[in-house]
Formats: structure tokens, C-alpha cells, sequence
């Protein structure tokens, strides 16, 4: 007997919320700076971090992009977010959707941010 396939529900992006999973800093411009972790594992961190000037990778987040991570709060969902961006920077947003959705699969991918309704 086969077994039967369960599809997933698709997953609308608009109704995902957002949060942060890595550290990031705001510099003197107002941007932000993702830090994300050079090493992870216990071993790596104790014995290879200590050589390295800086224990993280630094991310700079254009004007667009630090404002879509400063609203990535936990609190606000995506179609919020995009609200908010399409009211403070019009039409320099265009194509909105697709770019926001590119945007969170860059960042879910590299573990940047987790969708806590998923």
C-alpha cells in the first residue's frame, strides 16, 4: 500500500510575525549592523575565536533594510511592516511585496530572523 503524501498548507507571508534571532547595532547614521556569529560550536568558540579581532560577521542593512529590521520586533506582522515601509518611503519601495519577500527568505535562510507563527 503507498503511502499517502501530506502537502503543507501554503503559508501566506503577509501573515508571519517576524523576529529577530541574531545581535545587531545601530550606528551613528541610524542604519543598523547585523553581527552574526563567526563559530557556533563549543569547541570552535573556545579555541579558534580567541585568534580573530572581531567574534562576528558584520552585515551592513541599507536605509530600507534597517528599517524593516528595526520593526522586526516579534509584535508586528508582515503586512504591518509593510504598511509602514510603503507610508515612510513610497514608491522608492516598488515592487513592495516581492522585495519584502526576498528580503525574509534572505534572512530566515541565514537564520537571521524566525517566523514565530510557522
Amino acid at each position: 500500500m503507498k503511502k499517502q503524501r501530506v502537502e503543507p498548507s501554503p503559508v501566506n507571508l503577509l501573515e508571519l510575525i517576524p523576529d529577530q534571532n541574531i545581535l545587531s547595532k545601530k550606528t551613528e547614521d541610524g542604519l543598523y549592523v547585523l553581527l552574526k556569529p563567526k563559530y557556533r560550536h563549543p569547541w570552535m568558540v573556545k579555541h579558534i575565536l580567541p585568534r580573530f579581532k572581531s567574534p562576528h560577521y558584520k552585515i551592513k542593512l541599507d536605509d530600507i533594510g534597517s528599517f524593516i529590521w528595526s520593526l522586526c520586533d516579534g509584535q508586528k506582522t508582515v503586512e504591518e511592516i509593510s504598511g509602514k515601509l510603503r507610508e515612510k518611503f513610497g514608491d522608492k519601495v516598488d515592487p513592495l511585496y516581492e522585495r519584502l519577500g526576498s528580503f525574509f527568505q534572505n534572512l530566515e535562510k541565514n537564520k537571521f530572523i524566525t517566523f514565530k507563527n510557522l
